[in-house]
């Protein structure tokens, strides 16, 4: 038997690192994602082993499940945060695979599979295969998306949850076992970022526009169609370094960067407000996108006063300026991608002249 799973990426809209300071952010999901195979070895297969397959960078791990016994002698079964000694375990197995230096990133993200696995799963011979449509390290949540993806494929395989709904042919855990699929992603997050705020786990669960702040999330339905483009520098970077230098900037200019957390939160309730409330004509949502736009732009401003831009994130603001378009990078910064807002004036006249 084998199940298969997918979550979504996402783009926040507002508040990224300010939300790790107790801000309120705005995220959406986005249609694209990291997808998860997941097939347990019969006695036929002859196979005593833990296999991952990362299938966009052609590379395959394997350990040998008395090897993992060994190495976790006690697991809880419910979402548990990985201690110091679980670690060093999972060091040690991570280590022992010989990551090609190019693709050295992928070690915490290896490290957080053997964890999830591990803690769902127990001991037992399997092959996992993951695809994605999420570049790597680019600001979109791919990391979320695998945590997600991957502990939903394995609960899958438990009997703690249960299947409610069929959403476009895929079945869908309810309310209630979501939040356990969240927990689990968190703790992946943990794993691979350090201290991640928890949004992108968390809107890659549950989907659609979420406000999150301090682990509270509220579920919106917007009633202004955003068209994003989202543009690509290809500029790889570290999330769990940008995230502590954003920390120690706090900690040498604490009075200052307070009231820069501050004004993200506000600016993220102005948001919140103005995608909430009702849309009933086309000059409404006209107006609408011009207060989102000016909110981009100061969303903008206030991370670069926290020292997470980027020259290349600079060149595709002043580009999408030059056409009176609002933009601001989304997710961590230091290079990854950047939203700009396509008004809905702009689609309709490109549509009238296709």
């Amino acid at each position: 038997m084998e199940v298969k799973s997918r979550a979504p990426g996402k783009i926040i809209l507002s508040g990224e690192h300010a939300v790790v300071h107790g801000s309120t952010a705005v995220a959406s999901s986005i249609d694209l994602y990291t997808y998860v195979s997941l097939r347990f070895s019969t006695p036929s297969d002859d196979q005593d082993s833990l296999k991952l397959q990362l299938k966009e960078t052609a590379l395959e791990f394997s350990w040998p499940i008395t090897r993992i016994r060994a190495s976790f002698p006690q697991l809880s079964s419910t979402p548990t945060s990985c201690s110091v000694e679980n670690a060093k375990a999972i060091a040690a197995l991570v280590q022992d695979l010989n990551i090609p230096e190019a693709n050295f990133g992928l070690a915490s993200g290896v490290s957080a599979f053997l964890w999830l696995y591990s803690s769902i799963q127990g001991f037992k011979p399997a092959t996992v295969l993951v695809t994605s449509e999420l570049p790597l390290g680019s600001g979109l949540g791919s990391s979320a998306s695998f945590c997600v993806a991957l502990a939903a494929a394995l609960l899958a395989y438990t009997d703690s949850v249960s299947f409610h709904v069929n959403h476009q042919g895929w079945l869908s855990f309810g309310e209630k076992d979501l939040e356990l699929v969240n927990q689990w992603a968190f703790e992946g997050e943990k794993i691979i970022h350090g201290k991640p705020s928890g949004i992108d786990n968390t809107v890659s669960a549950y989907g659609n526009i979420i406000s999150f702040k301090l682990g509270s999330l509220t579920h919106m339905k917007s009633s202004v169609p955003l068209k994003m483009l989202i543009t690509n520098t290809k500029v790889g970077r570290n999330t769990k370094a940008l995230v502590a230098g954003v920390g120690e900037r706090m900690l040498r200019h604490p009075d200052i960067m307070a009231f820069v957390f501050s004004a993200v939160d506000s600016l993220s309730n102005e948001l919140t407000s103005i995608l909430k409330s009702p849309t009933p004509d086309e000059l409404s949502v006209t107006e609408k996108e011009q207060k989102i736009e000016e909110l981009m732009e100061m969303n903008e401003g206030l991370l670069q006063s926290m020292g997470v831009s980027h020259a290349t994130i600079q060149t595709v603001l002043q580009t999408t300026l030059k056409y009176k378009l609002a933009s601001k990078l989304t997710g961590a910064g230091g290079g990854g991608c950047v939203l700009t807002l396509l008004p809905t004036s702009l689609i309709s006249a490109i549509r009238h002249r296709c």
